[in-house]
């Protein structure tokens, strides 16, 4: 098997407003969109995030009224203390104050209007 590409598909009521929280405080651009939905990249990502307006008759029916829930998405960072003071100073929500994990995991966690939470890692050197 190849893989040519990654996504992840988030289901939200509003899609402009997560569509609009990862463009201005990470960088993606919108690649494709139309109502209910919206597909956002970054060249240097190893992934793109995909919207999708809960209640849309393309999903399947048991999955149509279902919010993402207990989904995080992560990336990885180089310099998580500059990534934190930057969201700080835009005003995104840090919903988890930067903290460091006994095995060696570096994070802090924001969460979109939708309630979708992206957590920003940076391994520590051993």
């Amino acid at each position: 098997m190849r893989i040519s590409s990654s996504a992840v598909s988030l289901t939200v009521d509003d899609v402009p407003a997560s569509s609009k929280f990862l463009a201005t405080h990470f960088g993606f651009t919108e690649r494709m969109s139309a109502d209910g939905f919206a597909s956002l990249g970054r060249d240097d990502a190893a992934m793109d995030v995909i919207f999708l307006r809960r209640g849309l008759e393309i999903l399947p029916e048991e999955l149509r009224d279902r919010p993402a829930c207990g989904t995080i998405v992560a990336f990885v960072v180089d310099d998580l203390a500059a990534e934190h003071e930057r969201l700080q100073a835009e005003g995104a929500p840090i919903t988890l104050p930067p903290r460091e994990e006994p095995w060696g995991e570096r994070l802090f966690m924001v969460t979109d209007p939708n309630g979708i939470v992206y957590e920003l890692v940076e391994w520590a050197t051993p």
